[in-house]
């Protein structure tokens, strides 16, 4: 009788015996969190050999988050590419809506949900997968909040516009389109949480399937409501509207279904603690990202002050569009580094961290060089494809030799921003971006731009100048990096935020 046991006790052993295995086969195989810390990498050989399995792990992750960027960047550009065939107001319209409106969302939105990257990736790295669940719907609660505040926002963009200058019928038009996609900032709040979540435990793979159906779907439509039906503004925001639902709830079934294990258990009372330093941490977040993603927004903004203010805020939006797109690939990286420094450091692993950022500051700078040639050999050809007008074609030839300069420097910036987040420097690279980016960039683009009377061409090489000299400064920061101090720290973020001493 004493060597018999209760067959409950022996189901509930058996079951957590099969979820230990399950973590661990996510820990090796999807996370590729390594069981052990690197040794010391000493000689090319040795570098060569760690590099090469490095790169598997890394493009494991950043392949899908690459494809899942591009995908989902591409929503709003095609939009633009079909707008820009109706006229030059409408494509000054949902540039502005798209480049100002929505971009200050979306880097809000996004740097909030960020902190997610932080606290889930190192909670995944530590085996504390019950407390990712919990981190998400904490996310969802702070992030739907500010959607609602920013709604106001949205109501009043016509007099914001006009009150910074930009004139009546741009600001009229944008105005308009900014209402009509109200739905599209509360996609925003729902789906970066839910992709952050996803992202940690490396389901990069179901993300990029969701985008890629969501991309050919809204290319379609977006074709068959803009162009063939003619409701011009109107279809342009009922597709890209419907195009980010259909991602968030696709991502919910596949999450609710039961593909994450314990690292989702259901809903939680536990989402309304602890919100107070959650709140600071996103904040800290946001600040970090936001300052990154407004700086293109103002000189966007300052193009409108220009000459002929419809065909200058047309090439600076396309050129913008174009660098936004490579520079997905840069934020897949972004994800993918995010992910191994998290999960290594949650692991108690510095060298392996260390080593990550080695790898992906090499692979993504080599990128960068290689789309930065295919877009100059183009340059003649890419700009008919973004408008009909002769004059906005002519000024994104011109701008295409400094958007490549734009493209290398910009592919090994986000890198480094992911180093940052997984690391949980946020709150300090907050200080870097407002000294390189509003203290320096701006005002050297503003000098250059008007007194000098460059032009665009000289609010650009303001904005390149900033984006130059922060990426030297993440440089720095990353090279002077204690990592074995950084791998301490996640354990202590992880007992911090309601996880359990590893």
């Amino acid at each position: 009788m004493e060597n018999e046991t209760h067959p409950l006790l022996d189901s509930l052993l058996s079951k957590r015996r099969e979820e230990d295995q399950q973590l661990l086969r996510l820990r090796s195989a999807a996370s590729f969190t390594a069981e052990v810390d690197i040794e010391p990498v000493n000689g090319l050989r040795d570098f060569s050999v760690q590099f090469g399995v490095e790169s598997k792990k890394l493009w494991y992750l950043a392949g899908p988050a690459i494809f899942t960027t591009i995908c989902q960047y591409s929503l709003g550009a095609i939009t633009q590419v079909f707008v820009g065939q109706v006229g030059t107001l409408q494509l000054a319209a949902v540039s502005l809506e798209n480049s100002v409106i929505a971009m200050f969302s979306y880097g809000l939105m996004l740097g909030m949900g960020s902190a997610l990257e932080t606290l889930c990736g190192q909670a995944f790295g530590a085996g504390q997968l019950n407390m990712m669940g919990i981190y998400m719907q904490r996310s969802w609660v702070i992030l739907i909040t500010t959607a609602i505040i920013l709604t106001f926002v949205y109501l009043y963009v016509e007099p914001l516009l006009k009150l910074i200058g930009q004139s009546d019928d741009i600001s009229k038009a944008a105005g308009v389109f900014a209402i009509w996609m109200i739905p599209q900032l509360f996609a925003y709040a729902v789906n970066f949480p839910v992709a952050k979540f996803l992202q940690a435990q490396s389901k990069m793979m179901v993300m990029a399937l969701i985008s890629a159906v969501a991309l050919v779907l809204h290319t379609f439509f977006s074709w068959f409501l803009i162009l063939k039906l003619g409701w011009g503004l109107a279809g342009a925001a009922i597709v890209l509207n419907s195009s980010w639902w259909f991602m968030v709830v696709a991502q919910l079934i596949y999450i609710f279904s039961g593909t994450c294990g314990r690292a989702w258990s259901g809903f939680s009372w536990k989402a309304f603690q602890n919100l107070g330093g959650f709140v600071r941490l996103s904040v800290a977040s946001a600040v970090m990202l936001c300052l990154e993603m407004w700086y293109l927004v103002i000189l966007i903004l300052f193009a409108g002050y220009l000459k002929n203010p419809e065909v200058a805020v047309d090439g600076m939006s396309i050129c913008m569009n174009i660098l936004g797109w490579v520079v997905m690939v840069a934020i897949g990286f972004n994800a993918a580094i995010s992910v191994r420094i998290s999960n290594e450091l949650g692991a108690g692993h510095p060298r392996t961290a260390k080593f990550s950022v080695s790898v992906v500051v090499i692979t993504s700078f080599i990128l960068g060089i290689v789309l930065s040639l295919i877009l100059i050999i183009t340059r003649n050809q890419f700009p008919i494809a973004f408008s009909s007008n002769k004059n906005v074609r002519e000024l994104v030839y011109e701008l295409t030799p400094w958007l490549a300069a734009s493209i290398v420097i910009g592919n090994v910036q986000p890198v480094l921003s992911g180093v940052a987040i997984g690391a949980g420097w946020q709150g300090l690279v907050a200080y870097v971006n407002i000294g390189c980016y509003y203290v320096f960039g701006i005002p050297l683009g503003l000098v250059l731009g008007y007194m000098i009377d460059m032009g665009v061409i000289g609010i650009w090489c303001g904005m390149l100048g900033g984006t130059i000299l922060q990426t030297v400064m993440l440089f720095w920061l990353t090279y002077r990096t204690n990592w074995n101090k950084e791998a301490s720290m996640a354990e202590d973020r992880i007992l911090q935020w309601g996880g359990d001493k590893r």
